[in-house]
């Protein structure tokens, strides 16, 4: 194929294989000959639309090397020992809520091959690895978005995250109470995704008068843009969906990761299930939860 130049009438030189009668030219061979036989072939055809691979969507948050993640869920669901076990720290994780007050935070090495390799390929004279910083955030209750339980503090510890991890209690046991006396993962789930949705709501509300009162006073483009997109957003709450769930434009992102919205987190749900579960990979609270 014919390589790419900055002048498209003057082809860059291609090596193409002839055919064998053209192998060995003879002495009266015509040049004419020979140049056709090494002229650069046809271009092939565009790749329609249909082939051409899908856009990537955009995504909300942010890409660093050092993030830094939440730990999320009812009181007594298992937080603190995940904690743990992941940073291997030992903060207390007692069966009563709000064992956890203030969140306990570490930093975890994340590994990757990748990273080692080009260390040891040009040895530089300072490594620096990404990490993960963990927070061990306090239990969430029904009504925290109205300040219950530890309520507004809960909250602003999980909007100073870039990522939620939400525990589940997928387990029985009578010693290890539960603040609702009965295991329920999906109605858990419903808990704390409405308590992040209605704190969302009042964020969005807040700044959309903010925003009117602004427009009065000025004729500035993007306010009107961040109005429309305010209002979108309040609908999308209302209707029960979480902010990352929807379908933003990257220039709608921008602003979105701004306003640092709660349920605009990225969230990877923990399933926490007993021993004898999880070695036979059966649990009856996971098909409720997928399909959830």
């Amino acid at each position: 194929l014919p390589l790419p130049t900055k002048n498209p009438s003057r082809p860059a030189h291609i090596s193409l294989p002839l055919s064998p009668t053209h192998a060995s030219p003879s002495p009266d061979s015509s040049p004419a000959h020979h140049l056709a036989a090494a002229e650069p072939s046809p271009m092939p055809p565009k790749a329609s639309k249909k082939d051409a691979e899908p856009a990537e969507r955009p995504i909300l948050g942010r890409f660093s090397s050092h993030l830094k993640i939440g730990i999320v869920g009812l009181p007594n669901v298992g937080k603190s020992t995940f904690f743990n076990i992941v940073t291997k720290l030992s903060i207390p994780a007692e069966n009563f809520p709000f064992c956890t007050i203030e969140p306990n935070e570490a930093r975890v090495h994340v590994p990757d091959e990748r990273f080692d390799y080009l260390c040891q390929l040009f040895k530089p004279k300072s490594e620096v690895a990404a990490y993960l910083e963990i927070n061990d955030i306090a239990g969430l209750v029904r009504g925290a978005s109205a300040g219950e339980g530890l309520g507004n503090a809960f909250l602003s510890h999980i909007r100073a995250v870039d990522g939620i991890f939400h525990v589940l209690r997928a387990f029985e046991d009578t010693e290890i109470t539960h603040i609702d006396d009965t295991v329920d993962p999906v109605r858990d789930l419903e808990t704390i995704s409405q308590e992040l949705r209605l704190k969302d709501i009042e964020f969005v509300q807040a700044k959309i008068d903010d925003l009117e009162k602004s427009m009065k006073r000025s004729n500035d483009k993007q306010l009107k843009i961040d109005h429309e997109l305010c209002q979108r957003v309040m609908t999308h709450l209302q209707d029960g969906k979480d902010v990352r769930l929807g379908e933003w434009k990257a220039a709608e992102i921008e602003i979105l990761n701004a306003f640092q919205l709660l349920t605009a987190k990225p969230v990877v749900y923990l399933v926490n299930m007993s021993e004898k579960d999880y070695l036979r990979k059966k649990n009856k609270f996971l098909p409720k939860i997928h399909a959830w």
